[in-house]
């Protein structure tokens, strides 16, 4: 009998007293055996973060639109006199100011495709910083350097017309000087249509970084080329003026453009730096 009491007492100690953690549930109906799922215990692994391109940010696309709507309008509204301006350029026709022969309206048209440009302009730069530095989009919003970018185009435009204004109201008279500056308009109103179109296939067609420099090259080569020929319709007289010419346009064309460039370029070092 005590041999048997002790058999029933192990039994009960085995099926009711212990609690196993089993991968699988026990046979036994009275025994408690919690069931886990592998998965529980699975490590795992980090996620990949999707890399930020402009083509999928609905931001951009907001301004290439109000762009095009920009552009449109001022070509409904404009059209006579921006064709007027281009043969003004091409021709060599006098006028004192582009405010002496336009309307109130045509002003503020033209001044927005001036705006239209810097806004390009600070966008191609834009494409062109991130891909060459990723690391600006993972320590920086890119709304900040959007902005800073397209500020930096503005106030470049800005400076640069204060200058031909300046240096004109020094060495030429008022009637060169006019002549001048509606010519030098007419260059920031045209290229800010072909920014457009630029822009377009910078960003949704994935251009190749060699190629996008190539093209931009190209575009700045074309511009400079316009101002120094319409620098030699307005100022050139002899020889001596020509390389008077050649040295203003070092000075006012191509050093500011570095200084431009290297100057957004410790400006992104800054900006990593400081977030």
């Amino acid at each position: 009998m005590a041999i048997d009491t002790l058999q029933v007492d192990t039994a009960r100690v085995d099926t009711i007293g212990l609690f196993y953690k089993e991968p699988f549930v026990s046979a036994d109906s009275i025994e408690l055996t919690p069931y886990h799922s592998m998965r529980e215990f699975a490590s795992g692994f980090e996620g990949v973060s999707i890399p930020y391109t402009p083509k999928r940010d609905d931001a951009i696309a907001a301004i290439l639109l109000l762009c095009f709507f920009v552009s449109a309008y001022v070509l409904a509204r404009s059209k006579k006199f921006l064709a007027q301006q281009i043969k003004d350029f091409i021709l060599h026709r006098g006028r004192t100011s582009i405010f002496a022969t336009s309307t109130a309206a045509d002003v503020r048209h033209l001044l927005s495709l001036a705006l239209q440009t810097g806004v390009l302009s600070g966008l191609c730069l834009f494409d062109y910083f991130i891909t060459v530095r990723p690391s600006l989009t993972e320590h920086l919003s890119p709304y900040i350097l959007l902005s800073v970018y397209i500020g930096a185009c503005l106030l470049y435009l800005l400076i640069k017309w204060f200058f031909y204004s300046f240096l004109g109201w020094v060495f030429f008279d008022k009637y060169r000087t006019g002549l001048w500056m509606s010519s030098y308009s007419t260059i920031i109103y045209y290229t800010g249509f072909v920014l457009f179109f630029f822009a377009l296939f910078l960003i949704y067609f994935d251009l190749d970084l060699a190629f996008f420099v190539s093209i931009s090259l190209g575009l700045i080569i074309s511009t400079k080329i316009l101002i120094f020929y319409k620098w030699i319709k307005l100022f050139f007289n002899n020889v001596y003026g020509l390389l008077l010419l050649i040295l203003y346009f070092c000075a006012l064309e191509i050093l500011p453009c570095l200084i431009a460039y290297q100057g957004l370029v410790q400006i992104n070092n800054l900006l990593l730096i400081k977030f």
